[in-house]
């Protein structure tokens, strides 16, 4: 896939209409949230700039009986956004390189999130397929790791109307250490997107 691809700016009158997903949108089982995030926009306002990009890969980590999940190693420093209320950003450094994006789902001290793999360029974002590139193209950093979903310059919102979308589901990547999880299809995006990172 060519992940230079760039898609056109969002049209003003499309943008006025779009609603910011509410808490209880987050408050759910973590499958359907990862499968419900897939068209949505994810929004960030920094430094007087707004990029929006298009949902178009996640991952859902189901909490601490999940093995693949971070939580799964119990409630520490870096993992007590995930044991928080659902719609706060779960943000982590991999690698020393990158960071990654989560959302935070179902009720306070389930500790379950989705990940963001991959969003389609919509509105001042470049290369963004990887949950890495995501976030750099995005300018998500560990400053906004806790941050309310439901705040005005960091948040995720639907378009004026729900698309019709065929999903695809895999298993996850890169967790191969998780044992029988790692066989789990908790991998969703959608069919034919060409900014998936991984068919």
């Amino acid at each position: 896939m060519d992940c230079n691809l760039q898609s056109p700016d969002i049209s003003l009158s499309f943008h006025n209409q779009m609603q910011k997903l509410p808490r209880a949108f987050y408050d759910r089982h973590t499958a359907v949230v990862a499968r419900e995030l897939l068209g949505k926009y994810l929004i960030h306002h920094s430094g007087g700039i707004e990029r929006i990009g298009r949902i178009v890969e996640t991952e859902a980590y189901l909490g601490p009986h999940d093995l693949a999940a971070h939580s799964a190693r119990g409630l520490t420093e870096r993992t007590r956004v995930m044991f928080g209320p659902p719609g706060h950003a779960y943000v982590y450094f991999i690698y020393g390189i990158y960071f990654c994006m989560n959302v935070v789902t179902e009720r306070e001290g389930h500790a379950s999130a989705v990940l963001l793999r991959a969003v389609e360029p919509v509105k001042n974002v470049g290369r963004s397929c990887g949950p890495g590139l995501l976030c750099r193209a995005m300018e998500i950093d560990r400053r906004l790791n806790g941050h309310d979903l439901l705040s005005d310059d960091f948040y995720v919102a639907a378009g004026a109307k729900e698309e019709m979308i065929k999903t695809v589901k895999r298993p996850r990547i890169g967790v191969d250490y998780a044992k029988h999880w790692a066989r789990r299809h908790l991998r969703f995006y959608i069919a034919g997107n060409p900014w998936v990172s991984k068919k």
